[in-house]
């Protein structure tokens, strides 16, 4: 049974910083992709970063430049920093990874709220 535990989350300031983790695990599992969504709420889920196993990143416009999406391959964990934050990026923060046992399935962890005050 692999799961995904996320952690970092929390109340900032406008302006502040915030690293959110995921770590998988479990046994006898590869992990592929990964990345992180958020959803505020009222609004549709919105994808926010991803990155490949080779370290390929890739942002929505929204975050670009000011949030950095890492992995740490022996760890089997991603992480999220979050530079410059605004009230707009408060939502439930949810990490991923697709990820094969004996099939490739896409894992979720269990969200972490993410609040910035103005």
């Amino acid at each position: 049974q692999v799961q995904l535990a996320e952690s970092g989350g929390g109340l900032v300031q406008a302006g502040g910083s915030l690293r959110l983790s995921c770590a998988a695990s479990g046994s006898r599992f590869s992990i592929n992709d990964m990345g992180w969504y958020r959803q505020a709420p009222g609004k549709q889920r919105e994808l926010v970063a991803t990155i490949t196993t080779g370290g390929r990143t890739n942002y929505a416009d929204s975050v670009k430049g000011r949030f950095a999406i890492s992995r740490d391959n022996a760890k089997n964990t991603e992480y999220l920093q979050m530079n410059s934050l605004k009230p707009e990026d408060t939502a439930v923060y949810y990490c991923y990874a697709d990820i094969t046992t004996t099939n490739t399935y896409r894992y979720w962890g269990q969200g972490t709220q993410v609040t910035v005050s103005s």
